[in-house]
C-alpha cells in the first residue's frame, strides 16, 4: 500500500512540475493570430516551428547562439580543470594551510552577484573587456571556479591517500599522478560539475545584460529578453517559441549525460 501511495504522490508531483512546460509548449505552438491570454490551456493550432523561425529572424538569437555555446563550453572546462587542480593540491598534496586556501576560494560565493556588478562594470569599461568574448569568458570562468573547487575537494577527500603514496613509490611525477590517476577516477564528478556550470552560463541573463550589448557577444537568454522590449515588438507566441528553442540544448544535454550526472551528484561513489 505504501508503494502505491508513494507512486501516486510522485505522479502528482511530476504532473505539477510538468504543468508550466505544458503551458509553455501549448502557447508557443499557437499562431500570433490565435494567441489570447484568456484561453491558455487548450491548443488551437500548431505553429511552433514557424514561430521558432520568426524568433530567430526578429531577434539576435541566431547571432547569440555561437557566443553562448563558446561561453558554455570554454568557461566550465577551464573552471573544472582549475577546481580539480585546487582540490588535488589541497587533499592529495596536503597543501599547507589547505583549508584556509579552500575557504579563500569558496568564500567568493558568500557575496551576492548583484553586489559586484557595479565595480565589475567599471573595471570592464576601463580595461576594454566590456562587450567582448574574452571578457565574458573571464567572468563566467571566475564565478564557476569556487563551486568546481568545492565539489572536487570533496571528491578527492574520498580517495585514500595510499593511492597517491603508491604512485609516488612507483616513480610517477605529481602531474602524472594528477592526470593519469586522479582525473580518471573523478570523471563522473567532472562531468556533473561541467553540466551544472554550462547550464548556468547558458541560462545567464544578468551578467550578459550588464557586460555586453552586441548580439554576437550577448548570451542567448539576454537576447531573448530583447524580444519583449519596446524595440523588439515580437508577438507573445513568438517569444514563447524562442524560450522553447533556447531551453532545448540544456534539456538535450541532461538527457545525454544523465548517467554521468547522477553518479557525479553522489560524488562518484555509486
Amino acid at each position: 500500500m505504501s508503494r502505491v501511495v508513494r507512486t501516486a504522490a510522485l505522479v502528482v508531483l511530476g504532473a505539477f512540475w510538468l504543468l508550466p512546460v505544458y503551458l509553455l509548449v501549448v502557447n508557443a505552438a499557437k499562431s500570433p493570430e490565435s494567441f489570447t491570454t484568456t484561453h491558455v490551456w487548450a491548443p488551437t493550432d500548431f505553429s511552433l516551428l514557424s514561430n521558432m523561425g520568426d524568433a530567430l529572424k526578429l531577434s539576435g538569437l541566431s547571432q547569440s547562439v555561437g557566443a553562448t555555446l563558446l561561453y558554455a563550453v570554454v568557461s566550465p572546462a577551464i573552471a573544472v580543470l582549475v577546481g580539480a587542480c585546487a582540490g588535488f593540491a589541497i587533499v592529495a598534496l596536503r597543501l599547507r594551510h589547505g583549508f584556509a586556501w579552500f575557504v579563500a576560494i569558496f568564500g567568493g560565493t558568500v557575496f551576492p552577484l548583484q553586489m559586484i556588478l557595479l565595480p565589475l562594470f567599471d573595471v570592464y569599461s576601463r580595461t576594454d573587456l566590456f562587450d567582448t568574448h574574452l571578457g565574458m569568458i573571464i567572468v563566467y570562468t571566475a564565478i564557476s571556479i569556487p563551486f568546481s573547487a568545492f565539489v572536487m575537494r570533496n571528491f578527492f577527500t574520498g580517495i585514500a591517500h595510499n593511492v597517491f603514496e603508491a604512485a609516488v613509490l612507483d616513480g610517477a611525477s605529481t602531474w602524472r599522478i594528477f592526470a593519469r590517476v586522479y582525473l580518471p577516477m573523478a570523471s563522473s564528478a567532472l562531468v556533473a560539475v561541467f553540466i551544472l556550470q554550462a547550464t548556468f552560463i547558458w541560462n545567464d541573463f544578468l551578467l550578459g545584460l550588464v557586460l555586453s550589448q552586441s548580439d554576437d557577444v550577448r548570451p542567448i537568454v539576454t537576447s531573448l529578453s530583447g524580444m519583449q522590449s519596446t524595440y523588439g515588438g515580437a508577438q507573445m507566441s513568438v517569444v514563447l517559441a524562442g524560450g522553447v528553442l533556447v531551453s532545448l540544448p540544456t534539456v538535450v544535454l541532461f538527457l545525454c549525460t544523465q548517467r554521468f550526472f547522477a553518479r557525479g551528484l553522489a560524488l562518484g561513489q555509486s
